[in-house]
């Protein structure tokens, strides 16, 4: 039997995934996919947060830049403009709770991190700032690493593998075993659904997940009403709530430990259920 690694130390704080946990979003980007610009005031921001843990979330996902496809890298000193000042906002107003930032830039994580943030989410693996490692290890924090193949910009234009489930745990072997090198203790793996994948690689990665838990890591998954369920559906980002449901569920039982999502109580409400059938 395989072990998943079940506590993940932020910063002498311990994030208990022995049972699945939810990763709010709270995007701070004009242009994301779904909730792009909806955060723009103080009062947006701290409504939305107390919601997200009323809810249930265990922590938060912040994000500067959007990642959608076809989407431009913005400048570390752009995403600070956009981030900085509502972490120093939430870490204020909610001194307990586990923050995590989505960035790709070293300069970006580690400011984060001074300003009060626990965790780096880097959806390219360290492979568009090559500092990033390097800086996860000084600053002694988790690290989210996320499978993309291109960039935001070009990541969708005809992504071929051989065997998607395959390259993409080559991948993660080969990038734990650099960040282990630099003394980085706390990996979470994101097999980074959308990001250089077609819908068929979308939906072949999920139904193999199961695979990835041979790297005794935890597991992180972000398909929160992404384009692999609406495209498929024939409908839209806002009408993709149920869809993304059904696959959190999918999931849950291929090894999914955090869920990363826009709709907070909905992917409680399966963590609950998965938990029940689990208990049978």
């Amino acid at each position: 039997m395989l072990f998943q690694q079940q506590t993940i130390n932020c910063k002498g704080r311990l994030l208990d995934l022995s049972n699945p946990i939810v990763m709010g979003v709270l995007n701070l980007t004009p242009d994301s996919f779904f909730d792009g610009g909806k955060y723009s005031s103080e009062k947006a921001i701290l409504t939305q947060v107390e919601r997200m843990l009323t809810e249930g979330a265990a922590l938060i996902d912040i994000g500067g830049m959007s990642s959608r496809p076809g989407a431009d890298i913005v400048s570390p000193e752009e995403e600070l403009l956009r981030v900085m000042p509502s972490i120093n906002l939430i870490v204020k107003n909610f001194p307990d709770l586990i923050l995590s930032v989505d960035t790709v830039h070293s300069k970006v994580a580690k400011e984060a991190v001074e300003g009060g943030v626990h965790i780096i989410n880097d959806i390219s693996g360290g492979d568009i700032d090559s500092e990033m490692f390097a800086t996860v290890a000084k600053l002694e924090v988790p690290y989210v690493l996320m499978h993309m193949k291109g960039k935001p910009s070009n990541m969708q234009s005809q992504p071929a593998y051989d065997d998607v489930v395959q390259e993409v745990l080559d991948f993660f072997v080969k990038k734990i075993g650099e960040l282990r090198a630099l003394g980085v203790k706390d990996i979470i793996l994101d097999p980074g659904f959308g990001f250089g994948k077609s819908l068929e690689h979308n939906y072949d990665l999920l139904k193999n997940l199961e695979v990835l838990k041979i790297l005794e890591l935890p597991l992180l998954i972000g398909i929160s009403r992404k384009s692999m369920i609406y495209k498929l559906l024939e409908t839209s980002a806002s009408e993709a709530l149920n869809g993304t449901t059904a696959l959190h569920m999918v999931a849950l039982q291929q090894g999914a430990q955090i869920l990363r999502a826009h709709d907070v109580r909905e992917a409680r409400e399966v963590i609950q259920l998965y938990s029940q059938l689990n208990k049978v």
